[in-house]
């Protein structure tokens, strides 16, 4: 068995940059052969998901269903570019099957399926993350495991009362193996986020969470608010991380509407050389 990850004391963070880079040149490479795709939250996700799979989680690439392993719920199944290129990056799907991304009869498609290793939930409906994941938090602390869950979910779902419902039920249980990573990236479907959400931090802490806010595109504060949230005290824990869209390749940066994105086949190709120059 060859388990992963069990946080080292000291963070390579060169490294950590390294899987980084390779998670986006993944991710371009999928949406490059379709011409579309989400890939902006995905490469605004590289850092986080970098940190959680090659510092901070325990899991056995040779076993993904280990008991024993770490959970990582993606909330937001259609980030699921991202949750395909690092689940390939880690040895738990072969990398010669991420280019059927969203093909049809693909079993990768844009939005997650839990039949997928490595994959916890469906996703695709959004607001249901969180829930099932202090689901899964109280259960492995009932049955006494050690195993942690870490789950993504957006701003946008704080839009939704569900996701209140389950913050409430987090702290209520006291599911202090639970850290909820909230993705504020600022965009929707159609533009920004819509309702009024901030203080996003001041809010979950008042909800009884453990709550640290961090640049999300900056993997040493993301080691860091890791470990600082190691500790069980009974509560919750959260980080608020405030991550750009496109995050590496600043053409897709500075697009006006970035939730999904379509861009003729010819460009592809100088976006990824443009990734390749930003982190030469």
């Amino acid at each position: 068995m060859a388990v992963l990850n069990h946080p080292p004391a000291a963070p390579d963070i060169a490294a950590l940059k390294g899987r980084a880079l390779n998670l986006r040149r993944k991710m371009m490479a999928m949406a490059s052969g379709k011409g579309e795709g989400y890939i902006a939250q995905g490469l605004g996700m590289a850092d986080c998901l970098a940190s959680l799979y090659f510092h901070e989680m325990r899991y056995d690439p040779e076993n993904p269903q280990w008991k024993e392993r770490d959970r990582f719920v993606l909330s937001t199944g259609h980030y699921s570019i991202a949750m395909y290129a690092v689940l390939a990056e880690a040895g738990i799907l072969s990398a010669d099957e991420l280019t059927t991304y969203g093909l049809n009869g693909s079993r990768l498609p844009m939005s997650t399926f839990d039949d997928i290793p490595g994959v916890e939930m469906v996703g695709g409906s959004l607001g249901h993350g969180l829930g099932q994941a202090v689901g899964m938090a109280l259960g492995l602390k009932l049955d006494g495991s050690s195993a942690r869950v870490f789950c993504e979910f957006s701003d946008g779902e704080l839009q939704e009362g569900s996701t209140w419902e389950a913050a409430m039920g987090g702290a209520t249980f006291k599911c202090d193996n639970l850290v909820a990573i909230i993705d504020c990236n600022g965009i929707q479907a159609d533009g920004p986020v819509t309702v009024r959400i901030e203080p996003v931090a001041d809010k979950m802490t008042a909800f009884g969470w453990e709550t640290l806010e961090i640049d999300g595109n900056d993997i040493e504060a993301l080691v860091d608010a890791l470990a600082r949230l190691r500790t069980p005290n009974g509560k919750p824990k959260c980080i608020v991380q405030r991550t750009t869209p496109g995050a590496g390749v600043p053409t897709i940066m500075a697009r006006d509407r970035a939730h999904f994105v379509r861009i003729d086949n010819s460009e592809w190709t100088a976006l990824i050389d443009e990734l390749e120059r930003e982190h030469g």
